[in-house]
């Protein structure tokens, strides 16, 4: 007779994959169409909607959740690009690149967000990214490759600004996807830039 996992174990993993689908409905069903509904997002998840509420107790609970899956995807991106090697400049520019890529798969999860949470709240969810933000700028203002003439918060506010007026461009139909990241990269190495 085979070992089986106690109940209390056996529904905490249950639980944990229902998280998960959850989680990755939420974020391919905000990509399509960011009105979409608890209903929809259960459907494409394989759950109820009891359960559902279960785990996030509205919408703006699983906005929420969402955000924070990606902006933690986004942090490890900030361990990858390698922010600490070369100048800090670069690495703000590398980063952007990254933060692009994921921005621009979230696009419709943003504009949920924004709706549903406000600008303010979204904002609040990138404190970490920002705070990294902000380490980059003091060490290129001690560098000498970031301005030091304007506050480092407007620089870094700058920097937040860019990236996500792009996704609003993009979503107008005034910026090319595709050259999203080059124009991200060169606006930000203008405005950021330390004046010669």
């Amino acid at each position: 007779m085979g070992a089986t996992s106690p109940p209390g174990v056996r529904r905490r993993a249950d639980a944990e994959r229902n998280i998960a689908a959850i989680l990755a409905a939420a974020l391919g069903a905000f990509a399509r169409d960011p009105e979409a509904t608890m209903t929809d997002i259960a459907r494409a998840a394989g759950v109820g909607r009891v359960t559902l509420y279960g785990h996030f107790g509205s919408r703006d609970v699983l906005l929420a959740a969402a955000i924070g899956q990606v902006l933690g995807e986004v942090d490890l991106l900030l361990d990858d690009a390698e922010v600490t090697v070369g100048p800090a400049d670069e690495a703000l520019v590398r980063l952007a690149r990254e933060g692009w890529q994921v921005l621009d798969r979230t696009r419709g999860l943003r504009r949920a967000a924004l709706k549903a949470l406000g600008e303010a709240s979204l904002r609040r969810h990138h404190a970490r990214v920002l705070t990294r933000v902000d380490e980059l700028v003091a060490r290129g203002r001690s560098e000498g490759v970031i301005r030091t003439d304007l506050p480092a918060t407007w620089l870094a506010a700058t920097y937040y600004g860019v990236i996500h007026t792009a996704a609003d461009e993009v979503d107008a139909g005034r910026l090319d996807r595709a050259a999203a990241g080059d124009t991200i990269a060169a606006t930000l190495r203008s405005a950021l830039a330390a004046p010669r």
